[in-house]
């Protein structure tokens, strides 16, 4: 029991958590210990809240560390609820952050800082010496550091739309992933400064998007935006080699090859951070720690809005089952999944299920075809101007027009290829990876080939369901093999739907645009437009299943 007075949490938060919907009841009324002063690893005072059911005995701890502040969301969201549910929550403002003190840098101080505030908890009346932390995003990141050298009282994880490497986010494929890369330096730099200022910030970003995104050089473009230079996206810029030492200790996905902690991962599948997550479930599941995976409908932000009573619950279960030694809300398989074009859940022992890889053939007409075309056919050819780059619609962003769009308007210009089935006589399941194989040239030896997958209705509506991108090496003018990745996906395209592919040179303001003259993309200042032809045979190939999971 706690000797101390208990303090209600602030009002606007209580009023905030009484505003979310669809969440089991609370079980304790919740006390508050604000501005708690914390040691970093050099000394830095780092600012934590406490949040704590008024109840007599021990409860579990759960460690939040955000760079975000420690008001809304995390405040109602984390700190009350988990409370509620019988948790000490101690919410902490990361180095440099959230009036912290020290410098915020994206990934050296997070190992460190995680190591002393565990050392300081051991320190506090009320720590039963049982550990658990949870957090989406960069709060997933903080969750890894701790785990590259685990303390022994940390029982499980909770990592939701996380990450562990940030060059693989500023760079997931040969591009920079400019539009979310701007987004993510407006929440990093700002909204630990509070609602408002947050707000502002965006707005601005929003108002200069357009402007920004078309001026050269990029490394000078987005200032205005932003209201000043941003160290991290200046070095992610200026870096886009991984192997380059800018890099050294930044992505820390070595963690799960010797983790034991049992971890719980949660993405959806428009989540930026999707393909991070599922290469974290293949490295657990190989070093045999135990670890549960849920795939939602979601967005990156929507997986914390619309479908947050599921991420609560899993989430719940999860800390409740390895915190608590109550296992009753576990569910019996290993991984949940939902299917796009089914809009239904589904239970699998594991991920990737067993599939095969079906190949359907380019065809000169625009066909996609499960038979590889007959004799000699043309090449099929596209224009890229990076003046007038192919805009990006929907998919994994940080906006509010992230998800699955319609592509119609898109498909109808003429830097846009598509390639289109006839409507399926029978469902097509798809679970994981897919890629598409394609023969290129390019008149200037510098382009990128943006690929995307698909479904079409029968009103012709066509709905992205996933891509990606590669940057074309400069080739002698004959054909060169390129693989084009695409992210992992569950989707079933139903009989009477088509299976769609576009090609194209790119997806602005998502990806920067390929200036077309081989400088690099953060100091370039001229544009040329480049002809992309693609040859036969070039082929999707999707991992299906063809039994209902």
């Amino acid at each position: 029991m706690r000797s101390s007075p208990a303090r209600k949490p602030p009002l606007r938060t209580r009023a905030m958590r009484r505003s979310l919907r669809g969440l089991p009841a609370g079980l304790h009324d919740v006390a508050h210990e604000p501005g708690l002063v914390v040691p970093a690893a050099d000394g830095s005072p780092l600012l934590t809240d406490h949040y704590f059911p008024v109840a007599d005995g021990d409860f579990p701890t759960l460690l939040i560390r955000s760079p975000y502040g420690r008001g809304f969301p995390w405040a109602p969201m984390y700190g009350m609820l988990f409370a509620e549910q019988g948790f000490h929550v101690v919410l902490q403002s990361c180095r440099g952050t959230g009036g912290s003190g020290g410098e915020f840098h994206l990934w050296h101080n997070e190992p460190a800082d995680g190591q002393a505030t565990v050392a300081w908890l051991r320190r506090q009346p009320w720590f039963s010496g049982v550990l658990g932390t949870i957090g989406p995003s960069y709060l997933g990141y903080v969750q890894w550091a701790l785990a590259l050298d685990p303390p022994p009282e940390l029982r499980a994880m909770v990592i939701q739309v996380g990450m562990h490497d940030p060059h693989g986010f500023f760079h997931p494929t040969d591009a920079f992933s400019l539009e979310n890369a701007l987004a993510v330096a407006v929440g990093l730099t700002r909204q630990h400064l509070g609602i408002p200022a947050f707000l502002r910030s965006a707005l601005r970003l929003r108002c200069h998007l357009g402007k920004v995104t078309r001026t050269l050089p990029l490394a000078e473009s987005y200032v205005p935006a932003l209201g000043g230079r941003v160290p991290f996206l200046d070095g992610a810029m200026a870096h886009p080699d991984p192997q380059d030492p800018y890099w050294d200790g930044a992505d820390i996905g070595a963690a799960a090859d010797t983790l034991t902690v049992p971890t719980s991962l949660i993405t959806g599948r428009h989540d930026i951070y999707l393909d991070q997550t599922l290469r974290q479930y293949g490295r657990l599941r190989r070093a045999g720690c135990e670890t549960a995976l849920l795939v939602g409908p979601w967005t990156h932000n929507s997986a914390l809005q619309q479908g947050w009573p599921e991420v609560f619950a899993e989430s719940l279960a999860w800390l409740r089952a390895h915190l608590c030694d109550d296992r009753s809300g576990l569910r019996r398989t290993r991984v949940r999944v939902h299917m796009g074009g089914r809009q239904t859940w589904h239970d699998l022992p594991d991920w990737p299920p067993a599939t095969t890889g079906r190949r359907w053939y380019l065809g000169s007409g625009g066909t996609l075809d499960s038979r590889a075309p007959e004799g000699t056919t043309p090449p099929l050819s596209f224009r890229y101007d990076p003046a007038d780059p192919t805009p990006s619609v929907g998919g994994p962003l940080l906006s509010n027009k992230a998800g699955p769009q319609d592509n119609s308007a898109l498909e109808a210009r003429d830097d846009v290829l598509t390639f289109t089935t006839e409507p399926l006589a029978a469902p097509v399941r798809v679970l994981g990876a897919a890629h598409v194989e394609l023969q290129v040239t390019t008149d200037t030896g510098h382009a990128d080939v943006f690929a995307r997958l698909c479904d079409v209705d029968e009103r012709n509506r066509s709905v992205n369901v996933c891509d990606g991108l590669r940057r074309l090496q400069p080739d002698d003018g004959t054909p060169a093999a390129v693989t084009v990745p695409l992210s992992s996906t569950a989707h079933c395209f139903p009989a009477g739907h088509r299976i769609r592919l576009q090609i194209s040179g790119g997806a602005h303001p998502r990806f920067a645009r390929n200036t077309g003259t081989g400088e690099p993309s953060a100091t370039a200042t001229r544009l040329a437009p480049a002809d992309v032809s693609l040859h036969h045979p070039s082929v999707l190939v999707l991992p299906t299943a063809e039994a209902p999971v």
